[in-house]
């Protein structure tokens, strides 16, 4: 198997364990688990997939995060299709997995009730899609959705960017990207049910259908730019920290004897 077929394989599997433990725990589990328990789940999630594929595709599973590694050259763009395939695959599987769980309890859909919270029961969550105005859990407008999910993206992918730079420890990368998930989500979750990830409300919008469907653009076009942006920053951010870690190492060296 070729390194683009490996990429593809293990983003399909690293993004379908995403959706299953985060968006599943949204959908199935939603009314006991909280905002809080929704959110470590998303976090612990993309640790897990991390320590599982981390070294074979970097466990991207999040095209606003390959954007970001392809601005800071971290990721061959010729590899896109590869990592942006295996992200859509995997989420809509991840999905269909929920879906076919749901089906077993009565008075489950997958399509929400216009106006309500979406952490509520699972008969009227839904499945736990992206929206704003009325679609907000918190009825957000579209601004408010808009500039949270640039800002969200941003910072968790600086901190992913982060972890994988020279010298960080790489036992603790997924740690420390799975605990930046868990944050963003604590925090965007009541304004637009957290997406910062264009795979995972693709994953839920196909199977809530309607409203999803329609607002979909907003929670791929704006993690977009999130990621990119950071990636951009981090061009900035990384060349810095490299020197700093330069000079340091520098004047750690022993003084030769005279």
């Amino acid at each position: 198997m070729g390194s683009a077929s490996r990429i593809f394989l293990a983003e399909a599997v690293g993004t379908a364990i995403l959706i299953v433990g985060g968006v599943g725990t949204a959908v199935l589990d939603g009314d006991k688990a909280g905002v809080f328990g929704v959110a470590l789940a998303f976090g612990l999630s993309l640790a897990a997939a991390a320590y599982l594929i981390g070294p074979i595709s970097g466990c991207h599973i999040n095209p606003a995060i390959t954007a970001a590694m392809v601005v800071v050259k971290k990721t061959d763009a010729r590899l896109l299709p590869s990592y942006l395939g295996g992200q859509v695959v995997g989420g809509l599987f991840g999905a269909l997995l929920i879906w076919a769980v749901g089906q077993g309890m009565p008075g489950f859909t997958a399509v929400g009730v216009d106006g309500q919270k979406t952490i509520v029961s699972v008969s009227e969550a839904g499945f736990a899609s992206n929206g704003y105005g009325v679609h907000s859990p918190d009825h957000y407008n579209l601004g408010s959705v808009m500039l949270a999910e640039v800002v969200a993206t941003a910072v968790f992918a600086l901190v992913v960017l982060g972890t994988t730079r020279r010298g960080f420890p790489v036992a603790m990368g997924g740690l420390i990207a799975g605990a930046g998930l868990a944050l963003v989500h604590l925090v965007t979750i009541p304004v637009s049910n957290t997406s910062v990830n264009p795979a995972r409300s693709l994953a839920t919008a196909v199977f809530q259908g309607g409203w999803a469907l329609s607002q979909l653009w907003v929670f791929i076009v704006f993690p977009l730019i999130g990621g990119t942006l950071a990636g951009a920053a981090w061009l900035v951010l990384g060349r810095a920290h490299e020197a700093a870690a330069a000079v340091a190492a520098h004047e750690a060296e022993p003084v030769p004897a005279e």
